[in-house]
Formats: structure tokens, sequence, C-alpha cells
């Protein structure tokens, strides 16, 4: 799997880093946790910190296109993010939050 960032702003207002890419792959769509692993080492952050917003494959193409967003502490990425794209990137809050 072959990773391109195709645009990076930073959003000083927000607290996060703003990420277009492009994922090439020979298998299957990748799921959001290998793409995940990818745009991590690729960004060099803390995978914690790390969302992705969406992916799209369109059909018949070896290609996924997406939209993530490197925050720079975990208050603010709790204080913005929509509850439902935090579960998909880790899987819900633990026990005693939210």
């Amino acid at each position: 799997m072959e990773i391109e960032i195709t645009e990076e702003r930073e959003n000083q207002l927000l607290g996060r880093k703003e990420v277009f890419f492009r994922l090439k792959h020979e298998e299957a769509s990748p799921s959001r946790a290998h793409a995940r692993d990818a745009l991590t080492k690729k960004l060099q952050c803390n995978p914690d910190l790390l969302v992705i917003d969406r992916m799209r494959t369109e059909f018949g193409k070896r290609e996924t296109v997406g939209y993530a967003k490197v925050y720079g502490n975990e208050d603010r990425l709790r204080a913005i993010e929509r509850e439902h794209i935090i579960k998909r990137n880790f899987g819900g809050l633990s026990e005693g939050e939210g």
C-alpha cells in the first residue's frame, strides 16, 4: 500500500492539522485501521491524535481518497469531534467517560 499526501493545512483555530490523502492498493480497499497506521508513519504523529474523517474508494479503482485530522492534544479532539467519528477510529469511549 502506497500513501500520498495531496494537501496539508494547519487549522490554528481548531488546533489541528487537516490532511487530504490518497492510498494506492493492490488488494481490497484498506480498513480504517490500516489507513491510520500508514498515515501515522507518514506524518510521524501520535496515533491517539489522528482521526480519519472519511475514506472513499471508487468502484473498479485501486485507489482510496480520504480526509484526516491530527489534533494537538486529546482534549481538543474530544471537544471537537463527533462521537460516531471517535467510535469509528478508536472503538468507542472507555468506561467512566462521556
